[in-house]
């Protein structure tokens, strides 16, 4: 671990028992459990996407729950932008370590080193970039299986997804011909050169989530709670003031307490304003939320030539 010290990464306590007595939670989290020990048994170089985000590590847990701690039957994966959250990286590299769990990283940096990736200009957003270095990371490891932390309740396109959806062999996804799951029977067929994208909490929401961080107490980096941070108001949003993301001329830098709903690349990430300190806070907050958190808090996702669907059908997570 760098400089930063472990209390630094680490959230800070929950306490919120009476919020705790949600059942739904139990259900969920045997589905996810079931579909993660299911991914173990169906194929054979399964891999686990670990971002080092709120939903990887809701995800991480369950994977736990399911295998065990320190027995996790695959190892995890991480598309590093180079843009990403210092305590973000720093986080997963902490977790990873404390699970004894193999973290394979792999970068977009990388792929522009091979000119398999090339950017239009220096601070372009590296975000739909990642799909390109996925991809190659499939085929360098023959991963069969990605088990992701998506949901449905994120983005229209999301909730096309399938728990286990197919990629064909060029790794793009085709949405209509996705077969149905029912009685929980989960396709898993493959031709040689294809995989799955597996989503063992498609079914919950940012509440769920939120309310299961509560009740299991499970730590997250720190700027999923209120902070102070320099951000300029621009088309609706509040984007933080870093040297990727510069104040444009005749914009005002401000000092606000915020939180980041959901984290990604610098460049495309925005917080909100929050006073929340802790999970049951943010549980509270998520509950009068009226605007989902990918569209309070993501500039790429404002433009049609960076919709979910297209990268998805690029290969995008």
């Amino acid at each position: 671990m760098n400089a930063r010290t472990e209390h630094e990464l680490l959230s800070p306590p929950m306490h919120s028992p009476a919020r705790l007595s949600n059942t739904h939670l139990d259900a969920l989290e045997e589905e996810a459990i079931f579909v993660l020990r299911e991914v173990a048994a169906a194929f054979e170089r399964p891999t686990l996407l670990f971002s080092g985000g709120k939903d990887s590590l809701v995800l991480l847990k369950c994977a736990e729950k399911a295998f065990g701690a320190g027995r996790l039957p695959y190892p995890l994966l991480m598309i590093d932008t180079g843009h990403n959250f210092p305590e973000v990286t720093d986080f997963r590299d902490h977790r990873a370590n404390e699970l004894g769990a193999e973290l394979i990283v792999r970068s977009v940096e990388d792929s522009m080193k091979r000119g398999t990736v090339r950017l239009s200009h220096p601070l372009e957003s590296r975000n739909v970039h990642q799909s390109v270095t996925l991809l190659e990371a499939i085929e360098e490891f023959r991963f069969d299986a990605l088990i992701g932390g998506a949901r449905r309740d994120e983005e229209k396109a999301r909730a096309k997804e399938r728990i286990f959806s197919h990629r064909d062999s060029f790794g793009q996804w085709q949405p209509k011909d996705q077969r149905p799951e029912l009685w929980t029977l989960f396709n898993t067929r493959l031709a040689p050169g294809e995989h799955f994208r597996v989503f063992p909490i498609s079914n919950w929401t940012e509440l769920d989530v939120w309310q299961y961080i509560e009740r299991e107490n499970i730590a997250l980096p720190s700027l999923y709670y209120t902070h102070k941070r320099e951000v300029v108001e621009r088309r609706g949003l509040l984007v933080p003031v870093t040297e990727l993301t510069p104040p444009k001329d005749g914009e005002q830098i401000e000092v606000r307490d915020v939180r980041f709903r959901t984290v990604g690349d610098i460049t495309c990430t925005c917080p909100v304003e929050s006073l929340a300190a802790d999970a049951g806070d943010v549980v509270i907050e998520t509950l009068a939320a009226e605007v989902s958190e990918r569209g309070a808090t993501r500039m790429d996702d404002k433009t049609s030539e960076a919709s979910m669907e297209k990268r998805k059908k690029d290969g995008y997570f």
